[in-house]
């Protein structure tokens, strides 16, 4: 397995303690966590439920941000432009907004940025802390299969993206 990366970066803005993380080769985590002993299911800004099992068939990006972290507005339009590239050949793109004060003001991002992926708001962090998270951006990479085939620390630029989703998104053999 790919460990995390010992530096994440200078764009990897850190938020909490570094955890050993999430493995490359363990199944994802469905899309919720716990909070005061209650199951709290990921919803996107309308109040949907986003779940990965609905997601599973093809490669699937989460990207953990918020609105305020610089380095996640930097790649935002990578992000919306990657996404747009390889929408049609089954990638999924969900990014999921932590640490956020209110719904609104992430739709009111995502209209700044024209973003058209799902977006889902964990505002009490609890998916953060599913995924074991420690800081943002974040990007999980998982496959058809449901198994985490990538994880990056910090943000991505598009060759980077590319040079991740492209195998992902090639049958299997």
């Amino acid at each position: 397995p790919e460990p995390a990366p010992e530096s994440p970066g200078s764009g990897f803005y850190q938020t909490g303690e570094r955890t050993t993380g999430l493995a490359v080769g363990q199944l994802a985590p469905e899309l919720a966590g716990e909070v005061d002993g209650q199951a709290q299911p990921l919803r996107d800004l309308d109040g949907e439920i986003i779940s990965l099992e609905s997601l599973r068939g093809g490669p699937v990006w989460l990207n953990f941000f918020a609105s305020w972290c610089p380095p996640c507005q930097e790649e935002t339009p990578v992000l919306r432009d990657t996404y747009a590239e390889y929408r049609d050949d089954g990638l999924e793109l969900v990014a999921i907004s932590v640490q956020e004060s209110t719904a609104e003001d992430v739709a009111e991002y995502a209209r700044t940025y024209s973003l058209e992926h799902p977006i889902g708001f964990d505002a009490s962090g609890a998916v953060f802390d599913t995924y074991q998270g420690y800081g943002l951006p974040t990007h999980v990479f998982i496959d058809a299969d449901g198994v985490i085939a990538h994880l990056r620390y910090g943000p991505v630029d598009r060759d980077t993206a590319a040079e991740i989703i492209e195998p992902l998104l090639e049958p299997a053999a």
